[in-house]
């Protein structure tokens, strides 16, 4: 019991006198268990400095005595190639003092021996050193504690920072909107003060200045576009003439007529003051509906008097207690090439349009395209479009001359105007008027297609589906009209009648010349005909037929 070893007490250090670096470090081992201080003891909350003595080898305290100097094995002591302390020796091959000498191998000073050991004046007390067998694991609670305080402390530092950094960028923002509503300000009270020098500078604006005058008092009078001979200008011809034309609607049934949806215009010319009225016979519908609008814009309901498809020659009249403005009919016989003309209609239901040219040639004979027939024209260089059929072709003395119509253009005058002479008209108008037809006509019953060019052969051949012989002539069927004599023969559509009592016949002209030369309404005709097969092959066959006499107009 006597022997037994008493309670541990501390040694103290050495005064600091008494202390040397070569004292304090032995030749063998480097130890951080020996007083390894930057000075002497470091205190965090009491006396903290890096003046006292601070032990990573003994004693640190945070608050109270807190060693990382006491022995501090993960287990045990650890060595790297021998024995290695974390707290104490730590050999790294040979002694290495951190705090002391340290050699990396050998002494290695920085300039000379580094001792953190010793005191530097802070005169403050000495710790105690503790054996190595009296460390304790003390202090780590407070330590995390501090830790957790200081990045509690970093990161508010942060958040302040990015506060204050936001609210330099606002400033900075405020400040520019400022400085910009400042400048605006600014220009806008500089324009309106210098507003006036500014105007003063580019001049007062210039009035414009429009010059206008009125005709001559009477200047429009229609004596004024008269010579002494009567002859008119071309202004005056239109003053004159056109009152006097009118515009045709036709309706195909009276649904469209009560509703006013017109399938199609036309012109017309006024032949008295009775309300006659002559057009083309194309205009007109034979079952239709029909209105007149004079030139004041008036409207009034027509009736076909005559209507002749042949001649495409037709007569309306309106009844009214207004007074009409006839036109005057003038000689188409005197006409002469070169004569200035104007053409007065509603094409493309424009009213009462006016378009001028000159006489290009006289008697031309124009055949139909609706019907075939020909008749006596005039051509002009003045335009004729659809809508000025019916209306007037007029010489400079107000004259009318012609009866405009598109129908009279063939393939072999595209582009040019032609108007029935109204020599050819006249007495067609008045049997018209007189009889509702034409007397002493006849008709077939048949609508054909000639054998006149090449391209009414390939016509005929694309309704057949294959081609004709080439030595084959005749005037194909294309309808037959079930009302007439013919219809009762063999005759059938798509057939074809070759000869007329032994005279060949392949166009319209020769079959009207054959038959009007030698019939009249109500005889008998004789006819060869022929039905041709795909392939070639022609069967032929006679027929007899009666003339009918035509009263209806239709040709």
């Amino acid at each position: 019991m006597d022997d037994a070893p008493g309670p541990y007490v501390p040694k103290h250090e050495k005064p600091a006198s008494e202390s040397s670096y070569d004292g304090a470090v032995s030749s063998e081992g480097q130890n951080y268990s020996q007083q390894q201080s930057y000075g002497q003891q470091q205190n965090y909350d009491r006396q903290q400095s890096y003046g006292q003595q601070q032990n990573y080898g003994q004693q640190q305290n945070y608050g109270q005595q807190q060693s990382y100097g006491q022995q501090q094995n993960y287990g045990q002591q650890q060595n790297y190639d021998q024995q290695q302390s974390y707290g104490q020796q730590q050999n790294y091959g040979q002694q290495q003092s951190y705090g002391q000498q340290q050699n990396y191998g050998q002494q290695q000073s920085y300039g000379q021996q580094q001792n953190y050991n010793r005191q530097q004046g802070y005169d403050q007390p000495r710790r105690p050193v503790y054996d190595k067998f009296m460390y304790e694991p003390i202090g780590f609670e407070e330590l995390e504690k501090q830790q957790r305080a200081s990045s509690e402390m970093n990161a508010f530092a942060e958040q302040v920072a990015r506060r204050n950094s936001e609210s330099v960028i606002m400033k900075l923002f405020v400040a520019l909107i400022a400085v910009a509503l400042g400048v605006s300000i600014f220009g806008i009270v500089h324009d309106i003060i210098k507003s006036d020098d500014l105007i003063d500078k580019i001049g007062s604006q210039k009035q414009v200045i429009l010059y206008r005058e009125s005709k001559p008092e009477g200047a429009n009078e229609l004596d004024n576009f008269k010579d002494e001979n009567g002859k008119y200008t071309p202004e005056g011809v239109s003053a004159l003439v056109r009152p006097s034309i009118v515009k045709i609607y036709t309706y195909s049934d009276y649904a469209g007529y009560t509703a006013k949806k017109a399938v199609g215009t036309g012109s017309g010319i006024v032949l008295n003051e009775e309300g006659y009225i002559v057009t083309n016979a194309h205009v007109l519908e034979a079952d239709g509906y029909h209105k007149v609008e004079t030139v004041d814009g008036n409207t009034y309901d027509a009736k076909i008097i005559g209507r002749d498809v042949k001649t495409d020659i037709a007569v309306v009249k309106i009844n009214t207690t207004d007074k009409l403005t006839p036109a005057v009919l003038g000689d188409s016989d005197e006409s002469m090439v070169g004569e200035t003309v104007i053409a007065i209609g509603n094409p493309a239901n424009l009213d009462s349009t006016v378009t001028d040219g000159i006489i290009s040639a006289v008697n031309r004979k124009i055949r139909s395209d609706s019907t075939g027939f020909e008749m006596d024209c005039i051509q002009t260089n003045a335009e004729i479009s659809p809508g000025n059929s019916g209306g007037a072709l007029v010489n400079m003395y107000g004259q009318v001359i012609g009866i405009t119509s598109s129908k009279y253009v063939s393939a072999d005058f595209e582009g040019l105007g032609f108007a029935i002479t109204i020599n050819e008209a006249s007495p067609i108008i008045e049997q018209l008027i007189g009889d509702g037809f034409v007397a002493g006509r006849f008709k077939i019953g048949i609508q054909l297609l000639d054998m006149g060019s090449d391209k009414k052969i390939e016509d005929i051949e694309s309704r057949l589906g294959f081609e004709l012989p080439d030595d084959f002539k005749g005037i194909y069927i294309e309808k037959i009209d079930e009302s007439c004599d013919i219809a009762n023969t063999e005759l059938k559509k798509g057939d074809f009648i070759t000869a007329i009592n032994g005279k060949t016949v392949s166009t319209y002209d020769e079959l009207y010349d054959t038959i009007s030369s030698q019939y009249e309404a109500g005889d008998k005709v004789p006819a060869t005909c022929a039905h041709v097969e795909k392939g070639g092959k022609i069967t032929y066959y006679e027929i007899e037929f009666k003339l009918m006499e035509d009263t209806s107009g239709n040709y």
